[in-house]
């Protein structure tokens, strides 16, 4: 017997068990995307219909929602994609409360921002402690 045999697809041959199923899409920009996947190809490019995207801020236990209707998403950027649950999809943002939009993301873009700061000023420490190089970007951080 073929020891490969008995693993799961690990290509986007896997995903046609998702088709026209409610899923949860995470990109690598952050983003969070709900919809049904209708079609998608041998680079895992995924088409959804019925789109949401969704913001959730915890430390206000909080979420806000747009809807994106047919999205095209390219493979590359997808960093995590699951089944929807539809029974236990909604107990959750029960607990949690819907919001604005622009509250939401203003909210999550300050946080992004002063994170962005506090990297700086620590590339800066080690710069001048450590001699870490602050040009190129990410040549020192990994």
């Amino acid at each position: 017997m073929d020891a490969l045999s008995n693993l799961a697809f690990t290509t986007s041959g896997a995903l046609i068990d998702l088709v026209d199923k409610k899923v949860l899409v995470h990109l690598r920009d952050g983003r969070k995307l709900i919809g049904v996947l209708r079609s998608y190809d041998q680079y895992a490019n995924l088409v959804t219909t019925q789109t949401l995207e969704r913001l959730y801020h915890p430390p206000t236990n909080s979420y806000a929602q747009t809807e994106r209707g047919v999205f095209l998403i390219r493979g590359e950027n997808v960093v995590l994609l699951g089944e929807v649950d539809l029974d236990l999809e909604d107990p959750p943002l029960q607990r949690m409360t819907l919001q604005p939009w622009n509250q939401i993301a203003a909210l999550l873009d300050a946080e992004r921002t002063d994170k962005a700061k506090a990297k700086k000023l620590g590339e800066k420490v080690l710069f001048e402690r450590s001699g870490f190089g602050e040009e190129g970007g990410e040549g020192d951080a990994y």
